[in-house]
């Protein structure tokens, strides 16, 4: 009942009831959370415990999707949970985060918004995300819908050719090169439906049979870091087409190949994916039953 709701508002609501919601949902979880923080209020130590716990290792590339209220009250906020990713990767880790300007349809931000600036843009992908992007030292791919934070070694290899790519989930992006590089991506507190972003990399690495972005390309002017504008088109997702996705359908594919682990993050209900083996799985499942997140039970 909650999927066809979601579905239902996705498709009909316009961005700015889409706001109204989520702000609501979000004004009813912060009530909730400063009662707890009357209580014993999660610390750095168990917040780096629990991401151990669930597998993330000394030397990880790993791509988090966050969101902090699931966590519960964490003492610190949002740097403590960086600071306990950076803490359980290490050194020689790479940390990175979505940092997705549109707080809702790319098209519809894109047709008010043509303007992306690296610099000062900020993250609409929760309080994490926009805390990550501000930290000295993160880079950010020079991408106007779909770019991505980074810190550690690998940082500008993440980053450095996202400018330019007409599709942002191809070769050259972020999310493929973590699948290259057998990263991890953690879904701290989110939902396969939510906020796993990486299922679009099926649909820039097949001949997708599906509409999944809309007709028009987008000439946009992009800011980078020395304050230079530059020019770039790319395409968006069809938010009609975007509706019948049903991510979550796939969990089960995952957990069958062995490649997602489940665990608890705090109080957040987290998955630990391996990057390359869910773009494996996602590949045999399509070639062999035409398994997709917009058809969970295959179309042959």
């Amino acid at each position: 009942m909650k999927q066809a709701i979601v579905k239902w508002a996705l498709r009909n609501l316009p961005e700015s009831a889409l706001a109204k919601v989520m702000a609501l949902r979000k004004a009813f979880r912060r009530r909730y959370l400063k009662i707890q923080s009357k209580n014993n209020p999660l610390r750095y130590e168990q917040i780096l415990h629990d991401m151990q716990e669930i597998g993330i290792r000394q030397g990880d590339s790993v791509l988090v999707h966050s969101s902090l209220s699931k966590i519960g009250f964490v003492e610190g906020g949002a740097t403590t949970v960086i600071r306990a990713l950076l803490g359980a990767i290490g050194d020689q880790g790479t940390l990175l985060m979505p940092s997705f300007p549109a707080p809702g349809r790319n098209k519809d931000h894109l047709e008010s918004y043509p303007v992306f600036d690296v610099r000062s843009t900020p993250s609409q992908m929760g309080s994490i995300s926009e805390e990550f992007r501000k930290m000295p030292g993160v880079v950010r791919s020079l991408h106007p819908t779909d770019p991505v934070c980074a810190l550690g070694p690998l940082a500008s290899y993440y980053t450095g050719t996202h400018f330019g790519q007409l599709t942002p989930y191809n070769e050259h992006s972020p999310f493929r090169k973590l699948i290259t590089k057998r990263g991890k991506i953690l879904m701290l507190g989110t939902t396969l439906n939510g906020a796993c972003t990486s299922l679009h990399t099926l649909e820039d690495a097949v001949d997708f049979p599906y509409p999944v972005y809309d007709s028009k390309i987008y000439c946009v002017n992009v800011i980078d870091e020395s304050g230079q504008r530059l020019q770039m088109e790319t395409r968006v997702h069809n938010p009609e087409y975007s509706a019948k996705r049903n991510a979550d359908a796939l969990l089960p594919v995952f957990q069958r190949a062995g490649v997602v682990k489940q665990g608890t993050i705090g109080e957040a209900q987290s998955l630990l994916i391996d990057a390359s083996g869910f773009f494996t799985a996602m590949l045999s499942a399509f070639e062999s039953k035409g398994i997709t997140m917009y058809t969970p039970k295959g179309a042959f």
